[in-house]
């Protein structure tokens, strides 16, 4: 694999980049080797990842390389980046830039904004502003400019940027080595029990919701992915935690804390934005509103970001607080669970 095309993938859609409909009188066929006589310049290997990744579709349900066609079967190839390149323009948007040199940056994104161009946001990305503020940046895999990894749209936080191919190379192989230090701040529904653990469980496309990533038992199903958290203040019906990433999946903590029972506190897409825990009265409801007006994102900021600088050799170690958002929606519940909740309740 060529490094410098390494990037961690936290897209949150896939894309048809190509669809078929097999013909009537075709034999029983491996789909690698179906696709390889269509698409060009496709390899058997890329065709064999692309169905490891969850993104070959056979009426609609992702399959395996070795699934055999057969007439009238619709075959589709969904990736995550949109089939053709758009044109980015610059657009003067300001950035929060937490360190420069003339090797990297470190932005620290805003919840809302978009990370790239793809489908319904073609504008107002970071990308785009990017584009503006530099010029020359290496391009990753998708012909995006400095993007060494993402975080999604409503996830706040540290992103670092490679202004050179090298450094870019250099990023790149410390993501897909592991050595790269990440940390999310989260607020997830229930009481985590234990003070500390680790989620591990294989990652890929939900079978019925694309939009979602979901935990497979099955060792050919996905990527391999593993979460460490620890517990840093119970409210009772919430649990605010640390969790620090040993892969990069795509929406590997929603995903993983979805799958331990815990999903993210207004995580709309995983179902976070329901009241999962708590009573039935007026009152709480009422509460649970507000918090979500204080925080109308899913509650998660990546925090903390440790990396080898790509020219020095220094261990570098970058720390945000948490925006304000997130700090509002914290010490509601802090003065929910201090006046609200009794002893037997913090036990639940």
């Amino acid at each position: 694999m060529n490094n410098n095309k390494v990037i961690l993938e936290l897209d949150e859609e896939l894309f048809e980049h190509f669809r078929f409909e097999v013909p009537k009188g075709q034999a029983t066929l491996r789909i690698d080797k179906y696709l390889m006589s269509l698409i060009q310049n496709a390899t058997r290997n890329k065709i064999q990842n692309a169905a490891t990744e969850g993104n070959i579709f056979v009426n609609d349900v992702p399959v395996k390389s070795n699934y055999k066609v057969k007439a009238l079967d619709v075959v589709q190839v969904m990736l995550s980046h949109p089939p053709f390149e758009n044109r980015v323009d610059p657009e003067d948007i300001p950035l929060n830039i937490v360190y420069e040199d003339d090797t990297l940056l470190l932005i620290n994104k805003e919840p809302g904004m978009v990370v790239h161009p793809g489908h319904g946001n073609y504008t107002g990305t970071l990308v785009n502003a990017l584009a503006f503020h530099f010029e020359n940046l290496p391009m990753n895999s998708s012909e995006r400019p400095g993007l060494v990894h993402r975080i999604d749209k409503d996830t706040s936080g540290l992103l670092v940027i490679a202004k050179t191919e090298a450094a870019m190379t250099h990023l790149a192989k410390q993501f897909e080595a592991k050595t790269s230090e990440r940390e999310y701040i989260a607020l997830v529904w229930g009481n985590v029990t234990a003070e500390q653990g680790t989620i591990e469980g294989n990652l890929a496309r939900h079978l019925k919701d694309r939009m979602q990533m979901a935990v497979f038992a099955d060792p050919e199903i996905g990527k391999p992915a593993i979460t460490h958290y620890k517990v840093l203040e119970r409210f009772g019906y919430v649990t605010l935690i640390s969790c620090r990433l040993e892969t990069g999946r795509t929406h590997q903590i929603r995903a993983h804390l979805k799958h331990i029972g815990h999903p993210l506190f207004n995580d709309e897409r995983y179902g976070g934005h329901l009241i999962l825990k708590g009573t039935t009265f007026t009152k709480y409801k009422q509460f649970i509103e507000n918090c979500f007006k204080a925080l109308p994102r899913q509650a998660l900021h990546a925090k903390t970001l440790g990396f080898v600088h790509p020219t020095t050799g220094e261990m570098m170690r970058f720390d945000t607080e948490l925006p304000q958002d997130f700090l509002d929606c914290i010490e509601k519940w802090r003065g929910y669970s201090k006046s609200h909740l009794t002893e037997e309740v913090r036990a639940i």
